[in-house]
């Protein structure tokens, strides 16, 4: 029996169209807030922290914090899922480092490493042995590939303003630590093709009994024209660059790659190929593409695998075919991959998804089934002994994560099961693997005889108290070598060299800000390796802290609390929360405590911290949890947001600290989603911030967030938790901010345009404010000073002000 299209949602589709032509209002100029929180934003970012391979030196990385509008608005293409920048032949960059500092583990000694003034720089990266670094410069006439000496902090110019870094990283270093493979713009490829002045004729898809769900993505090719400039940009030419002589060769031919992995024995490669027919449907990583196994001068060893188009993926499934393909360590050139077994399909019952194939040098047998997996593949990582390896296995039904141990090369032994727990299970999480890298540039596990590495944030009741773990493979007996301290925040980062005596952490506490420091496990002492400043002391009167509570239907929620400098008890102040939905199977797992109240608060860009400055109480990562059965959770979404946030508010006003008839609620992405829901089903607010949110659900028929129903399976629960379905009960003021250029899956600007129309058009009060060459997060200061000063004044009229 075929279900009937309720009349609700024709009437919805009246109104969109109705409502779509309603004009917007005119520009206005930036705004500023108060100068004191102008002056926190632009303070100076504290250095990042990069330890070599070794862990004998530490890069300090400075960067700027914020690119000026004038830059975000330079000329962009929207490309096959990508932005590119045709100024730097590179994908867009909004973060640019401009300078670096080489310190010695061993004797806190620095070297500035020598750089032009005023550089522009890409992320860093150490060779093999950590002698060497290497980075991309970009200039107005494209990007250098550059080099500095670990031990001297001499500089040199390795290539011109010739690397392509649009769909591959730019380079890679080889294992000797001399040689860089480099992408490089082809030399001769003249201008960009000119966009036709008239069209040839009409742009065409057809689609015949395919089977296509495919998320909403933006930024997809869109005609003839786009395909030309696709391959302008990213066709590239793969160049072996010597960094000590300077010269460099050709490897293979111009091609569009998007990377050439380097295999143990260092004599082959294994190439990702880009190739025609492309889609307007998925972005380039779905494209029709090869794998290739070339030998180091760019000949043709081997075609591994010619995947064709992924467009008919089902909805959280993975393609068919080879995927996953990667050099297995330790082992000269053997592949390792997985290839699914139900179709790529998650709803299929099957007793495996997936299986482990090999197959080895010199490519001439049939690959090999090394062992089947019940649930989908989620990773897999090498251990010290050879043929033994950690496979990681995913189960969405129940969001569960499965560790095994299990031998490629005796594949009749068992698996051995090390870890099994719920993804959301962070009172029970042993904590990630500690890696190390080979001489042949391979990560494997750090191990010690039978002895493993752990690394964990340590989350309990009390908030997150980071620990660093050996575990015994054979008996799964663990030892705690470290962990923070009940008052403190401090996570191990790395072991210094070959040393298991001495880790590097990094400490931090409510009235001190993040710094390095060397650790001797053995004493229980610390000594410094860094002393970044507190950017921001003049609120260091802040108070923080974590507060408890319950929903009415018995799941425990917490959230961090923060009140202003000089907050005297009983003072009862307006309140934000701030908050973003998050799903889950298990109550007792949703109610954990997530973070610590311990960490230093740091105030960047646009943050929801910065209401504190303005008199406002804040309660911070507001628990909103949606529990239930993975398929049918958001049937109750509206109701368990509402009571999550009423038990909020009454536990704040039970505690004498704010004023309940003062509450605002704001939110980014579905956090936004969850602010207009809210407004519209609730009256527990006086007025909300929704940013870069999707509020009709309509327009993501395929699915959102985990929800796995598509609209015409379910049409009832797209209309029920679409915040523009029910515009008409939004009747307390919502502030809509979102960027122009927003590329998130969903989140299309047109989202917030349509509900500030909708909202309008039932006489409610909104604001919609709308950045120009921003996307789903906003990076220009002209930018994130005008959001801060929109939310600020919003929240005073509505909120602080309230009668």
């Amino acid at each position: 029996m075929k279900k009937t299209i309720p009349a609700s949602f024709i009437v919805f589709i009246f109104a969109f169209i109705f409502l779509s032509i309603l004009p917007l209002s005119a520009q206005e100029p930036y705004k500023l807030p108060p100068k004191e929180v102008v002056d926190i934003v632009d303070a100076p970012p504290l250095p990042r922290a990069i330890i070599s391979p070794k862990g004998d030196f530490m890069l300090l990385a400075e960067y700027e914090s914020m690119p000026s509008i004038a830059y975000m608005a330079q000329p962009l293409l929207r490309l096959a899922g990508m932005r590119i920048t045709p100024l730097y032949n590179s994908r867009q960059q909004t973060l640019f480092y401009t300078g670096f500092t080489i310190k010695s583990i061993k004797d806190g000694s620095t070297k500035r490493i020598a750089l032009p003034e005023g550089a522009k720089l890409g992320y860093p990266r150490w060779s093999v042995d950590g002698s060497k670094i290497a980075f991309l410069r970009y200039t107005d006439k494209g990007i250098e590939l550059w080099l500095a000496d670990t031990k001297t902090g001499n500089t040199k110019n390795l290539t011109g303003p010739i690397i392509n870094a649009t769909i591959s990283s730019g380079f890679t270093w080889l294992q000797d630590n001399r040689h860089l493979l480099a992408y490089t713009v082809l030399a001769d490829r003249g201008n960009p093709p000119q966009e036709p002045e008239v069209p040839v004729g009409p742009n065409i898809q057809e689609t015949e009994r395919k089977f296509s769900k495919v998320w909403t993505y933006q930024d997809l090719l869109k005609d003839p024209y786009d395909e030309k400039l696709f391959d302008y940009y990213t066709t590239s030419q793969i160049m072996e660059v010597d960094v000590i002589s300077g010269s460099s060769r050709k490897i293979g031919g111009p091609g569009v790659y998007l990377y050439a992995d380097q295999s143990p024995s260092g004599n082959l490669l294994l190439v990702y190929r880009i190739k025609k027919p492309y889609s307007y449907s998925v972005p380039y990583y779905y494209f029709t593409h090869t794998l290739e196994i070339w030998d180091r001068d760019g000949k043709l060893v081997h075609l591994f695998a010619d995947l064709p188009l992924a467009d008919e993926v089902p909805m959280r499934g993975v393609p068919t075919g080879p995927r996953s393909v990667g050099w297995r360590a330790l082992k000269p050139a053997t592949l390792i991959w997985v290839e699914a077994l139900d179709g790529g399909d998650p709803e299929k019952k099957v007793p495996n998804r997936d299986k482990l194939m090999t197959l080895f040098s010199p490519f001439k047998e049939k690959p090999k089934e090394i062992l089947k997996i019940q649930h989908r593949y989620s990773g897999i990582s090498w251990l010290k002994t050879e043929g033994n390896a950690f496979i990681i296995e995913y189960d969405w039904r129940r969001r569960w994560r499965t560790t095994y141990l299990i031998n490629v090369d005796e594949p009749d032994k068992a698996p051995k099961k090390i870890f099994d727990l719920s993804i959301h299970d962070r009172y029970n999480d042993p904590g990630r693997t500690v890696y190390t890298i080979t001489p042949a540039g391979e990560w494997i596990l750090l191990q010690d005889k039978d002895w493993i590495y752990l690394s964990g944030s340590g989350a309990s009741p009390t908030g997150d108290r980071p620990f660093l773990d050996r575990m015994n493979l054979k008996t799964l007996e663990k030892k705690r070598l470290f962990q923070c301290g009940a008052k403190s925040y401090e996570s191990f980062i790395d072991f210094v060299g070959k040393s298991r005596n001495q880790i590097i952490t990094r400490f931090e506490s409510k009235s001190e800000p993040p710094n390095y420091f060397l650790y001797s496990l053995r004493k229980k002492e610390r000594k410094a390796l860094t002393d970044f400043k507190d950017p921001a002391p003049q609120l260091t009167g802040i108070k923080k802290q974590l507060i408890k509570y319950t929903r009415e239907d018995g799941v425990e929620l917490s959230g961090t609390l923060y009140l202003p400098p000089g907050y005297k008890e009983g003072e009862r102040l307006p309140l934000v929360i701030w908050a973003y939905p998050r799903e889950y199977s298990d109550p007792k797992v949703a109610g954990q405590v997530r973070g610590s109240p311990h960490r230093f608060t740091f105030y960047r860009g646009y943050s929801q911290l910065f209401f504190v400055t303005q008199g406002y109480a804040l309660l911070d990562g507001a628990q909103m949890p949606v529990v239930g059965d993975p398929k049918t959770m958001n049937d109750t979404f509206v109701d368990q947001i509402v009571s999550s946030a009423k038990a909020a508010i009454d536990k704040l006003d039970s505690m004498g600290i704010i004023d309940p008839e003062r509450v605002g609620v704001g939110g980014h992405s579905y956090g936004a989603f969850m602010t207009a829901n809210l407004l519209a089903h609730c009256d527990l607010f006086a007025a909300g911030i929704a940013r870069s949110g999707a509020y009709n659900r309509t327009l993501t028929p395929f699915g959102f967030q985990n929800e796995r129903r598509t609209l015409w399976e379910n049409p009832e629960i797209y209309f029920k938790v679409s915040p523009f379905m029910h515009a008409h009960k939004i009747n307390e003021p919502i502030l809509l901010i979102h960027g122009e250029a927003d590329n998130n899956s969903g989140t299309f600007p047109i989202q917030s345009r349509r509900l500030y129309h909708a909202i309008k058009g039932h006489g409610a009060t909104a604001r919609l404010v709308m950045l120009p060459h921003e996307s789903h997060g906003y990076r220009a200061r002209e930018s994130v000073l005008h959001v801060l000063a929109e939310m600020f004044e919003w929240l005073d009229k509505y909120v602080k002000k309230r009668n």
